[in-house]
């Protein structure tokens, strides 16, 4: 019996120094950071609480939204002020080592179909530094009944 729990013990050991247990527990950790930050930022249009999960730069690759975190500032002012009551419901979160992927249904008019939207997110250190999106508006009818999300 002791061989056998030392044996589990030591199994266990190398299973939890393997690369890929860090890895899916970083990529746990990711999504929680990216989905904590969306809610702040999107939702709550509250760039200092969402600051803190920015890091030292932040690249933003929409080419309609300005750079940096005064570009992410500027654009959550916006929210407020011409759709204060816009709100973007996360589908799906996936991850990929430091990349985070959200699916979004994001409506900035309630009563309005919306958009479809993909935000990806890199992190270095546990903190957001780049941003890519696609946006896509969703239809009045579509071409299949399979929906969007």
């Amino acid at each position: 019996m002791i061989r056998v729990v030392t044996v589990l013990l030591a199994l266990g050991s190398v299973l939890l120094a393997h690369p890929a247990y860090g890895a899916d527990k970083q990529e746990e950790q990711n999504k929680k950071i990216v989905v904590e930050f969306y809610e702040k930022a999107i939702n709550q249009k509250d760039f200092e609480a969402a600051s803190k999960y920015m890091g030292p730069r932040y690249t933003q690759h929409n080419p309609m939204a300005a750079d940096g975190p005064g570009g992410l500032r500027g654009y959550l002012q916006f929210l407020r002020a011409k759709y204060p009551d816009s709100h973007s419901e996360i589908k799906r979160v996936f991850a990929d080592g430091d990349h985070v992927i959200l699916h979004v249904h994001a409506i900035r008019e309630p009563g309005t179909r919306g958009s479809a939207i993909v935000d990806i997110f890199k992190l270095e250190n546990g903190k957001i530094v780049e941003h890519w999106d696609v946006i896509q508006e969703i239809p009045e009818k579509a071409a299949n009944a399979n929906g969007m999300f």
